[in-house]
């Protein structure tokens, strides 16, 4: 017996979800014969067999989440003997169980229960770290753990996290947990543009020539080393909403290309996450975000940034505006920027001179 394990299917991700099987258990297939259709790192990538063989057990159905290195599926290719596993004893114990959890808001709290009543959390779907403890000395008790339960059951059916929403979560909290985020924010008088103008192609431009000028934006920080990498190429992860959460895709070498290359590759970007064509090397390789939130509504936002990067800038709502002109009131368009930055790796002097450079450029 052979034992496919999840490979790591981009950038050290720990999961992915089953989208689809392609083969059945009993099934005789061949080698790159395509398994399975895994969503991860908001793509769907189909994994190929590594082996001949007949399909024995799958591991896992559709809508599973399989952790990476973990059994995915087992081939029969030979007459060796599976040597199979041995389950561990289950012990059991009257020890109060002591450990830290982590709540929403980040703060840590300790915990204190029972053996028992841990597995009673578990049956019933409870997580501990939201359970009010009324035992002795804090210790949290079985009946607290099934008031929590019914106190979630009256709130209505858990809708677990998956594909594109359950990455964004697990992004958005290791942006929380490493990044030391500031936010500055500035207006834009647009006044000089032609009435047809091209926003997004216009402020990818300006943040090409604020990267160029001002490096330390354009840059990747490493949490482990405490170290940056200031780097050459502008490459732009464009913030996209959908149905099934945030997508990034990448404007690759955004330095090279005039106008039109650009707005050419955001509409096919566009029409690639939206049909999910998307492919994982197209959402991966960012330097600088920008978000157009004010696409819908809002004027200044704090974006998160997310590691590596160290910045990303926000676009609010275009709006008109009474401006002073030579002592003379006009009313002219004003685009609101937001800019966040990694404060262990940019300096608010560099910030401010990145957005300097950014604000005099799309004022030309």
């Amino acid at each position: 017996m052979k034992i496919f394990h999840l490979p790591d299917l981009g950038e050290g991700l720990p999961d992915a979800e089953v989208v689809k099987w392609h083969v059945a258990e009993g099934d005789t297939i061949v080698e790159d014969q395509a398994l399975v259709s895994m969503e991860t790192a908001k793509a769907v990538v189909e994994v190929p067999s590594p082996f001949a063989g007949k399909v024995k057990k799958l591991h896992g159905k559709e809508g599973d989440i399989i952790a990476t290195g973990a059994p995915l599926i087992e081939f029969e290719v030979s007459a060796k003997e599976d040597r199979g596993t041995v389950a561990g004893k289950i012990e059991v114990s009257d020890e109060i169980i002591k450990e830290t959890a982590i709540s929403a808001s980040g703060k840590a709290s300790g915990i204190k229960v029972l053996p028992a009543v841990r597995a009673l959390a578990n049956k019933l779907n409870v997580d501990l770290s939201i359970v009010s403890a009324t035992g002795a000395n804090g210790t949290i008790t079985a009946d607290d753990v099934k008031r929590a339960s019914e106190a979630l059951n009256q709130a209505g059916p858990l809708e677990p996290l998956k594909g594109t929403r359950r990455m964004m979560a697990i992004t958005m909290a290791q942006s929380h947990s490493e990044v030391v985020p500031v936010t500055i924010v500035d207006d834009v008088d647009i006044h000089a543009w032609a009435n047809n103008g091209d926003y997004t192609v216009r402020v990818i431009q300006a943040m090409v020539a604020a990267c160029q000028q001002e490096k330390s934006l354009n840059a990747w920080f490493d949490s482990a080393q405490l170290g940056r990498r200031l780097l050459k190429e502008v490459h732009i992860g464009l913030a996209m909403d959908t149905p099934d959460g945030l997508f990034v895709p990448v404007i690759k070498d955004a330095h090279s290309k005039d106008a039109k290359m650009l707005r050419d590759e955001i509409n096919a970007l566009k029409t690639e996450v939206s049909t999910r064509t998307i492919k994982p090397e197209k959402l991966q390789g960012a330097t600088i975000v920008l978000s157009n939130f004010g696409k819908f509504a809002g004027r200044y936002a704090n974006p998160i940034v997310v590691p590596p990067m160290v910045a990303i800038l926000g676009v609010g709502a275009l709006r008109k505006e009474v401006v002073v002109v030579n002592n003379d009131p006009q009313v002219h368009p004003v685009l609101p920027l937001s800019l966040s930055f990694d404060h262990r790796s940019v300096t608010g002097g560099e910030a401010t001179r990145f957005l300097k450079i950014l604000i005099d450029e799309l004022k030309k």
